[in-house]
């Protein structure tokens, strides 16, 4: 893929998942279970993630992070699919045929 296509992929995720604007934002029944004022603080947690290595964002994207809250661990990621969630993409640089999913889960449910 092109560097200026993953440049535009990280805008586009940092954005959606700093905002949650852009993208739908789903919880698994793990983080739900947890009560609103956990699901509020890991929601927050996921906005300001900011620690993308080599290891953990190897495509340079943004598109996934793992943390810790209390006991927990938590990951989230990005997954993109055609505006009609039928199937992937066809194009994650372009906003206007990719609907983004942010899925937050306990790492027990990937």
């Amino acid at each position: 893929m092109a560097d200026c296509e993953i440049d535009k992929i990280r805008a586009l995720n940092d954005r959606a998942r700093q905002s949650f604007t852009g993208c739908r934002v789903l919880i698994t029944p793990g983080i739900a279970e947890l009560g609103d004022g956990a699901v509020h603080a890991i929601l927050a947690k996921v906005r300001t993630f900011d620690r993308f290595t080599p290891d953990n964002d190897p495509y340079g994207e943004h598109d996934f992070g793992s943390f810790h809250w209390r006991e927990v661990q938590v990951f989230w990621k990005f997954d993109y699919y055609d505006l009609d969630y039928s199937m992937h993409s066809p194009d994650p640089a372009d906003e206007t045929v990719t609907a983004r999913v942010l899925t937050v889960m306990l790492a027990d449910e990937y």
